[in-house]
């Protein structure tokens, strides 16, 4: 039954309201009507709620509405949270390695340094015996062996020396990590000052479950489809009939 039909029935005064009461066929003939008009608009509405179901929903570049449900794997400041945390929180473990790696480089390369002073002991030592007694062959061996023991741990010494400006290079680059952290964190201070300033800027006077339900149809709108239930209907006709 459309608007027009229900203001009709309303304009026909208490005399046609009693004999569409005493009609019993004509209500019944109006309530299949009612039921059979309003199932493809059940139809619609299941439709509705299956293309938006959360566990359904993909997000696409190309899907301009439906916007994503309002789930916590798609409110916005929610995740820019979990990114900051989670992001700040590896930032600071990675930089607990590279601090613990340049330790152990420090360690090593004090190590290597008490060996090469054993080894210039060395050395000296069998430079002097060398020039003392030049017809033992054992000292010169034994010099020519350390000194190039002197040479290999030179050499490891300077391999932890770069291993640690590379350390403390990386540990720089990771002071980056701050700075997006502070710039996604502005972004969700600028996101969240917006969502306050609409919200004061819609707010209202009334409470929301103090104020008057929306009309269903207002005179000039365009829509065909059944606005009235079966409800709707009886009621008005109980009304009619106390009047």
């Amino acid at each position: 039954m459309t608007q027009e039909e229900l203001d009709a029935l309303m304009a026909g005064g208490l005399d046609d309201a009693d004999d569409a009461v005493g009609d019993e066929p004509k209500i019944d003939d109006m309530a299949e009507d009612i039921n059979i008009q309003e199932e493809p608009v059940q139809t619609k509405k299941e439709d509705s709620a299956i293309s938006i179901d959360p566990s359904a929903y993909r997000v696409s570049a190309d899907a301009a509405w439906p916007p994503p449900p309002p789930t916590e794997d798609h409110k916005m400041v929610h995740q820019l949270d979990d990114v900051t945390r989670d992001s700040e929180a590896k930032a600071t473990e990675m930089l607990d390695k590279l601090e613990a790696i340049n330790n152990f480089f420090m360690d090593a390369e004090s190590g290597c340094n008490s060996i090469n002073d054993g080894i210039s002991a060395n050395i000296e030592l069998f430079n002097t015996l060398s020039e003392k007694f030049p017809n033992v062959g054992a000292f010169s061996e034994a010099l020519e062996q350390n000194n190039a023991l002197k040479s290999n741990v030179d050499e490891m010494i300077g391999n932890l020396q770069m291993g640690q400006d590379e350390i403390m290079m990386a540990m720089d680059m990771m002071q980056y990590q701050d700075i997006h952290r502070q710039k996604i964190e502005r972004v969700i201070n600028v996101m969240r000052a917006l969502s306050k300033y609409m919200n004061t800027l819609f707010e209202g006077k009334i409470d929301d479950d103090k104020r008057v339900g929306s009309a269903v149809h207002i005179a000039g709108d365009t829509t065909t489809e059944n606005l009235v239930s079966n409800d709707d209907i009886e009621a008005l006709i109980e009304s009619l009939g106390k009047k």
